[in-house]
């Protein structure tokens, strides 16, 4: 055959993988569920969770032992704030910590004896703050507000006692240098646009490589000897079978990643600043990366549990290595380096940048240009697991013939040993 004929033959071959593949991912429930039900429900659960962005009236235990105007004073500026709201009185701590074991609270505020005395001293008065740390939300919203009440019970006792005449001289005594408090990047302070997007992009990579890691164990599972790749005339090329599987989930993810990515923030009113150009020059990239890779880690996998086990327990850790829930600054060396191997970590920090920060494709050009290595590079393994899969069945399969061929001789040998008789 001429090089033309050739192509025109790959090219056949891979759609045919393609229907193939696209056949089996809507005729199995798993692979269905993973690479379309998942991807449409569990990002509007997600984000319908966390749409109130803060917590408001998290319950606090107060335990006053001073007793004092000033300790009620706290405790009415503490009750009147947004964010805190006074659940019970107890006696002592381990009755507040006992609410607090029984999640009827999420924090002590404690008032000491000498509170108000050390105060009216011109010492410094103490208010013991004690949160449950499980819930940082909790924990950031009664720390802050207790900072906030004392802040400003502080600036009226040194506006009493500075002996100013005038309001002017007040302001600057408390407050010598004005500012104002901006989140950069989430004005609201909000939990959703601090998380969601990042969610998203790792939820794009997790399902398609369950997605995949599912189909592979079902090919196995139908294989009679567990082969990857069926014994099939189509399936004679490494380059055919890795494409036509890739265009099948490539196909599918266009569509799911369009709707992650730009439907469901804007159904929640999250942030969203990134360009539609943008947005086609991140996923591409991202996408066949992530198809590559979940292509390679299917060879990989005998049964279709072993990928839920291994892509599910790597969710967490991986959403801590992109940098977005825990700086990447103080992400040690060597666990950078692991990072490095899954699509999400360059993914999930480009999508940030621009859908968040407002930045434009120059301000990610890294991490385009890694997204890029990443799917040539496991378009190449991809392609090794995959020739050493094509060679396997080749084997299984002549040593199919070559059983048939001894069963064969065998039954001649007996059907002549018949007629002589």
């Amino acid at each position: 055959m001429s090089i033309f004929h050739r192509i025109i033959e790959g090219i056949k071959d891979a759609c045919y993988i393609w229907r193939q593949e696209l056949k089996q991912v809507f005729r199995d429930e798993g692979v269905l569920i993973f690479c379309v039900i998942v991807p449409l429900v569990y990002p509007l659960l997600y984000s319908w969770i966390y749409n109130n962005e803060v917590v408001r009236e998290v319950p606090v235990v107060i335990v006053d032992d001073s007793h004092s105007q000033l300790s009620r004073q706290f405790i009415r500026m503490c009750d009147a704030s947004p964010d805190v709201k006074i659940f019970s009185f107890a006696d002592d701590l381990d009755e507040a910590k006992m609410l607090v074991s029984r999640q009827l609270a999420k924090g002590v505020y404690y008032i000491p004896a000498d509170f108000a005395t050390n105060v009216n001293r011109m010492k410094q008065g103490v208010i013991g703050v004690y949160c449950d740390m499980s819930l940082m939300l909790t924990y950031k919203a009664i720390y802050q507000t207790a900072v906030a009440v004392t802040q400003t019970m502080g600036a009226e006792i040194q506006r009493r006692v500075s002996g100013n005449w005038t309001a002017r001289e007040d302001q600057i005594t408390t407050r010598p240098l004005a500012f104002e408090d901006v989140p950069v990047f989430n004005p609201a302070g909000g939990y959703g646009n601090f998380i969601i997007p990042a969610v998203l992009m790792l939820i794009i990579q997790q399902t398609l490589v369950l997605g995949i890691g599912l189909a592979a164990g079902t090919a196995r599972e139908r294989n009679r000897y567990s082969d990857l790749v069926p014994i099939h005339k189509c399936y004679g090329g490494i380059y055919r079978i890795v494409c036509g599987k890739a265009m099948c989930y490539l196909m599918i993810y266009a569509v799911m990643s369009a709707y992650l990515t730009i439907a469901v923030p804007r159904m929640f009113s999250f942030i969203a600043m990134i360009h539609w150009q943008d947005l086609v020059a991140l996923m591409v990239p991202y996408l066949l990366a992530c198809t590559f890779f979940g292509l390679t880690v299917s060879c990989l996998v005998h049964y279709r549990e072993n990928v839920m086990l291994l892509m599910v327990f790597l969710s967490l850790p991986l959403l801590f290595m992109s940098g977005v829930s825990w700086p990447q600054s103080n992400i040690p060396g060597y666990w950078q380096g692991v990072s490095w191997l899954f699509p999400s970590t360059f993914g999930i920090r480009a999508f940030v940048r621009m859908n968040t920060m407002g930045g434009v494709l120059s301000d990610v050009v890294t991490e385009i240009r890694c997204l890029w290595i990443q799917a040539a590079a496991y378009f190449g393994t991809a392609c090794l697991v995959y020739g050493f899969q094509v060679r396997l069945t080749r084997r299984h399969a002549m040593e199919r013939l070559e059983v048939l061929r001894k069963k064969r001789e065998i039954r001649l040998q007996l059907k002549k040993k018949t007629e002589k008789q």
